[in-house]
């Protein structure tokens, strides 16, 4: 069996993936590959144009220092911000913890999830000491906002919920999520790993009032994230670490701070990291997010409609999903579907996906999951149906 149709959205873009010759990679929702040229700027920051920021009065200093700050702007306007809005970090996992410790909650203890959310988006708010309400599904693996609107009260600081789900691939309302969040005066927060590298994304439009996204699920390098928020907002958060960088006047009895974004950068911040992912905002902004969804898109209903033929797979989340397809074999361990596909040269992510509370909902310990990025075509497919029924052969 072979997945044939052509996708008239097709993008053929393989051949710029170096890592990928020969290799079926269908695991971009966990870390997407680099272009060569993600590769190129990264090796050329370590390399001929490397020195430090913000600190050196000498010329390759400054140029740096403008590349670094043109990355945020980039960072920034990736999403519809501007560039005092945009917080480098390690990623979205401390993005996502550098406002639970520093959003000046008040007398608001609580606050409003799903049961969708990644681990990233759970954690840290327990960490924080957030009492924490769940907001349900719907039938079709969406976030329940119905169901978020009628819980949603003035005990709630905040609304913080996946754009994108990364085991679904079900995308959200942010919109809607919005309003039900400024209803009751709360703030709402959305975690765009799996948005961003697909999405065309307008945080003006949408109205919520922080973003948060990863630089390696967006072709870019690890260790670099994004925390948007609104300029007023980041105004009244005090700093999450403290160090260089981010410091007005410094005392033994006193210090005061840089206004944000500095003030939330202690230290030498990831140079070469920043002009990674701003080469791959490059990358992907030349390609066009709204052809990347629909190429996306395409090869996950695909992927969908060729499952469906093979017996005992049960698959999990909506029919439209954004490049992402979650599915069980009956009697198959995931982990044993993974490490079969890798024998033939596919790989596939396979576990509870960092979401073990909407593996409790969909009733199984693990899904195998096929996610779907800017350089795979019909081939992927065909190699992950080949793979599978090979896993049915010796599974019986």
């Amino acid at each position: 069996m072979t997945a044939h149709a052509p996708i008239e959205t097709a993008l053929d873009l393989r051949h710029q993936f170096p890592a990928i010759a020969g290799w079926h990679y269908l695991d971009s929702a966990a870390t997407a590959q680099k272009p060569q040229a993600v590769i190129d700027a990264i090796t050329n920051a370590y390399g001929r144009d490397y020195a430090t920021v913000h600190r050196g009065v000498y010329e390759r200093s400054a140029t740096m220092t403008q590349s670094f700050e043109a990355a945020r702007g980039a960072a920034a306007a990736l999403i519809g911000g501007t560039v005092g809005e945009a917080i480098f970090t390690r990623g979205a996992t401390e993005a996502i913890n550098l406002l639970a410790q520093c959003w000046p909650r008040g007398d608001r203890n609580r606050i409003l999830l799903s049961t969708l959310e990644h681990h990233s988006n759970i954690v840290p708010w327990q960490l924080a000491g957030y009492e924490i309400d769940v907001v349900p599904l719907t039938d079709n693996g969406e976030i329940d906002l119905d169901a978020a609107e009628c819980m949603a009260n003035e005990s709630h600081a905040l609304l913080a919920f996946a754009h994108v789900s990364n085991v679904l691939g079900s995308v959200l309302d942010a919109k809607r999520a919005a309003d039900v969040a400024h209803k009751i005066g709360a703030k709402l927060l959305l975690d765009g790993c799996q948005a961003a590298p697909r999405l065309t994304v307008d945080v003006a439009e949408i109205d919520c009032d922080f973003y948060a996204y990863s630089g390696h699920k967006l072709y870019g390098p690890t260790g670099i994230g994004v925390l948007w928020g609104k300029a007023d907002l980041l105004a009244q958060m005090p700093p999450y670490q403290g160090g260089g960088a981010m410091i007005d006047r410094v005392t033994f009895e006193r210090t005061t701070y840089l206004d944000p974004p500095a003030r939330f950068e202690a230290g030498t911040p990831h140079i070469v990291g920043a002009i990674g992912l701003h080469a791959a905002i490059e990358w992907t902004t030349e390609i066009g997010l709204d052809r990347l969804e629909a190429h996306e898109s395409a090869l996950a209903r695909q992927c969908r409609d060729a499952l469906r033929e093979v017996e005992g797979i049960h698959l999990f989340g909506p029919e439209d999903s954004a490049g992402i397809v979650s599915f069980a074999m009956e009697g198959v361990h995931p982990h044993d579907i993974g490490t079969i596909l890798d024998d033939e040269g596919v790989a596939i992510r396979a576990g509870h996906h960092c979401a073990q509370p909407l593996m409790d909902h969909l009733g199984v310990p693990a899904t195998a999951r096929a996610s779907f990025a800017a350089h795979n075509d019909p081939s992927d497919i065909d190699a992950l149906l080949r793979g599978l029924h090979k896993v049915k052969r010796i599974f019986g």
